[in-house]
């Protein structure tokens, strides 16, 4: 045989599914809307299409088959034919059979016609048995059993000679290359100006991107947009430290003022002790010091003034790197919503596929069946990789349906159903979920039979009685299966733990609902895996967590008094909106240590997911940003509760939390919210101290000096600053300097002790005025303990200990 030119025939392979995808969807289609001849026209294009290309490649097996489809379709369009449904019978079987030859030929096998030519003219001939009646739709003739095993089981062979005229078939293979675009709606016809594949209007050209480059590509915007929040965060640092520096340099200038005052002075005050009497002018002498004092006074002003130009220059510098920052967050955010569409796909491109499962499952086991796909909620679109992953788990779903919930054709009409049992997939977005339902109108579950096979394997006691939902959740384990017997679609019980466990490693989780005789439903619950996505932040225990937006209905505050009551109740819920939530405590949901109450006001963060709704009790909020959603591996991605990880501007992991799994397992445990703590904190607490001085360098080494010794420390820069802190927070310990602008070492202390919640508060004072004046002062002000600057470390530490009664470390 002659040699396939594999550029040719990959370029063939890669637009072949595409058209076949086209062509299931148009027939299913053309099935609701049997007289319409448009569809048959808009089949007839894409056959067409893949006839030329099929021959161009050299593939003749395929050629042969799709030429015969287009003879048929050509009959039905010129009315030779009626449209009939045993006609769009044996074209979606042509369909399968050339999926399954495009994907022998991708392996590298390629097909030969065989029987599948000859079983589909033997369809075709039946069909030109009924007589013509254009005016009317025709009923469905008796169809012909194609048998599908046999056409299965086709051997495969080396390629044949490729036709050595090619003539029109080439144009028809570069017509692959202007070929419509699937329609957003995969069941919607496609609709083309021009029947001639060469007089295609021209669409915008595409570029095929490899999988893992559009990842990778993915990752780093990811990674640009941290980078970026850390960014934002030093360049904050910064501006606090320019105000510092702001207010230093203002500090500076009174003092070089007050010290040119006085230095004028004393210089006056000497001459006027020394000179004779009467005179009025400088001795030389006085005069040269006091011209230098004066030259020395001057440079010190110009110092004073070039930091002040640096200072402007530095607050230029910083808010033009804000504004740039604006500037690259919005680009940023454009690339990665960019980069993140590319990655979107339709959730129908899938449907071809799954169409053809049950035709095929269908056939095998001597049923009808055929699918219905529904979108609803904005959910017509998910990322490529969890469309990949759910693919499998959606196949082994609907082939458990046709064998096991689809009754047979005899069965179905003495029960008053349809001799065709419907399946249908809803596809829906809800908050941060993605929810995918399958239902069947076929016979549902027989929770006995699952009752008697769970005691069989151990599962439960024989004299349990368990609920109807945890029942159904038995048939997710490995090895389940009510099947007398083992057939190639089902008795092995492998097909629902398959797709319990790939759900689970992407975040997700299956809900089984039945009602017998009836129906028989699956839920699947999967995450969004956006790349960016705004969340809220809260403490629970000692830990930061974030939390969709997405998922929030609002946040309340009611008093601690309320929160108790409410927690006293059987049921507690609280009313929001018109909605009612139920009270969940969201530190014992994560197995953090709980937070007192205290006597500030309670936060609640109201929750919807899905159907679901609750009411968390969190301990902090700490407001709303966008994060950046990173891979937390299959190992943790599996725990119900978790959507992934971020990385926050300090550099630290911070867990993106899925509540809608967290409220349906408190619901369905019956968790509820744990007892209130108010006078026992279980967590570990440091020692707060607060240390107050204008100097940045001396709050810095403090600082370092007492977190080396598990101190907990927050500063503040003036007297003003030190009482607004403590009305947010009462320290352990509070260490003063005395000179600080607004309000001075002394005046705080006077505060402090005339304050009925803060005058227990030890009081110590680090100054550089050593005299005894300056420390009688101080004590008297209320100070504890007075060091004058520099001190030791050890000075510092021994003094703490003895005001705290701490043993020395």
């Amino acid at each position: 045989p002659e040699a396939v030119d594999t550029e040719i025939l990959n370029i063939f392979l890669e637009e072949a599914t595409d058209i076949l995808e086209r062509c299931d969807s148009l027939l299913n289609t053309w099935r609701d809307n049997l007289p319409d001849l448009s569809i048959v026209r808009n089949l007839q294009r894409e056959i067409h299409t893949f006839k030329g290309g099929a021959r161009m490649s050299g593939v003749s097996a395929m050629g042969n088959l799709s030429h015969s489809m287009e003879t048929l379709l050509e009959s039905i369009a010129g009315q030779l034919l009626p449209p009939s449904l045993s006609a769009i019978d044996a074209l979606e079987q042509g369909c399968d059979r050339l999926n399954v030859w495009t994907e022998q030929a991708s392996q590298g096998v390629m097909p030969q016609v065989d029987q599948a030519l000859h079983l589909f003219e033997q369809q075709v001939e039946a069909l030109t048995a009924v007589p013509v009646q254009p005016t009317a739709v025709t009923e469905e003739p008796a169809s012909i059993d194609t048998a599908p095993e046999e056409l299965q089981e086709i051997p495969d062979v080396v390629v044949p000679e490729i036709e050595a005229d090619l003539g029109e078939e080439a144009e028809e293979l570069i017509a692959l290359d202007v070929a419509p675009e699937e329609p957003e709606e995969p069941e919607e016809p496609i609709a083309t100006p021009s029947e001639a594949p060469s007089e295609a209007p021209a669409t915008p050209q595409h570029i095929r991107v490899d999988a893992d480059l559009l990842d990778s590509l993915v990752n780093s915007a990811g990674e640009i947009s941290i980078f970026r929040s850390r960014l934002e965060q030093q360049i904050g640092h910064m501006r606090d430290n320019l105000k510092e520096f702001d207010e230093t340099v203002s500090r500076l200038r009174e003092q070089f003022r007050k010290h040119e005052i006085e230095t004028e002075t004393q210089i006056r005050s000497t001459y006027q002790h020394e000179s004779p009497d009467g005179s009025d002018e400088f001795d030389p002498l006085e005069m040269d010091r006091f011209s230098s004092m004066q030259q020395l006074s001057r440079s010190l002003s110009e110092s004073v003034a070039d930091l002040l130009n640096l200072q402007e220059l530095l607050d230029d510098a910083a808010r033009k790197s804000e504004a740039l920052l604006v500037q690259q967050s919005r680009v940023s955010t454009e690339l990665q919503e960019g980069l993140m569409q590319t990655r979107m796909v339709h959730f129908g491109t899938i449907a071809p596929r799954l169409r053809r499962i049950i035709r095929t499952a269908a056939s095998e086991v001597g049923k009808k069946a055929r699918l219905q796909l529904r979108m609803t909620g904005g959910g017509d679109q998910l990322d490529r990789n969890v469309l990949e992953r759910i693919t499998a788990p959606l196949e082994h779903l609907l082939r458990n349906s046709i064998v096991h919930g689809i009754e047979k054709p005899a069965a179905r009409r003495k029960l008053n159903k349809p001799a065709e049992g419907q399946l249908s997939i809803t596809v829906a977005a809800e908050a941060t979920e993605f929810v995918v339902r399958v239902e069947d109108d076929g016979a549902g579950m027989n929770l006995k039979a699952i009752h008697k096979r769970a005691i069989e394997m151990g599962l439960v006691d024989e004299k349990a009685d368990p609920p109807q939902q945890q029942l159904l959740q038995l048939i997710l384990n490995s090895g389940f299966s009510t099947s007398k017997t083992v057939t190639a679609l089902a008795g092995r019980g492998v097909g629902m733990d398959v797709v319990n466990s790939e759900i689970k490693q992407i975040g997700g989780s299956v809900e089984i609902d039945t009602e017998e005789g009836k129906s028989s439903r699956f839920t699947i619950r999967i995450p969004f895996t956006l790349a960016v996505m705004q969340a809220i932040g809260v403490m629970a225990g000692e830990h930061r967590y974030l939390i969709p937006v997405a998922s929030v209905a609002g946040v309340a505050r009611i008093l601690p008094a309320d929160y108790e009551a409410l927690v006293e109740q059987q049921k507690p819920v609280y009313e929001f909106a018109g909605d009612q939530f139920n009270v969940l405590d969201l530190e014992s949901l994560l197995g953090e240590p709980q937070t007192p109450l205290g006597d500030d006001t309670i936060s609640m963060l109201l929750i919807k997911s899905g159907e679901q709704r609750a009411a968390f009790r969190v301990s902090e909020l700490l407001g709303h940003r966008e994060i950046v959603i990173k891979p937390v591996g299959p190992q943790i991605s599996s725990v119900p509760g978790i959507l992934g990880g971020t990385i926050s501007g300090d550099g630290q992991v911070v867990i993106i939390i899925d509540a809608g799994p967290l409220i349906r397992q408190a619901l369905l445990t019956g968790a509820r919210p744990a007892p209130v703590m108010e006078n026992i904190d279980i967590r570990p607490k440091k020692t707060l101290a607060l240390v107050v001085d204008d100097s940045i360098t001396m709050r810095k080494v403090t600082t370092r000096v007492l977190e080396s010794h598990d101190f907990e420390v927050i500063t503040a820069k003036d007297g003003i600053d030190a009482t607004e802190k403590m009305q947010e927070r009462i320290p352990d310990l509070l260490l003063l300097d005395i000179e600080m602008p607004r309000m001075d070492g002394y005046q705080v202390a006077e505060y402090v002790r005339a304050d009925v919640r803060l005058r227990h508060i030890p009081i110590i004072m680090i100054t550089s005025r050593a005299g005894d004046k300056h420390r009688s002062r101080g004590e008297k002000a209320g100070a504890n303990a007075y060091l004058s600057k520099p001190y030791k470390e050890s000075e510092l530490i021994t003094e703490v200990n003895q005001l705290l009664d701490r043993e020395m470390e």
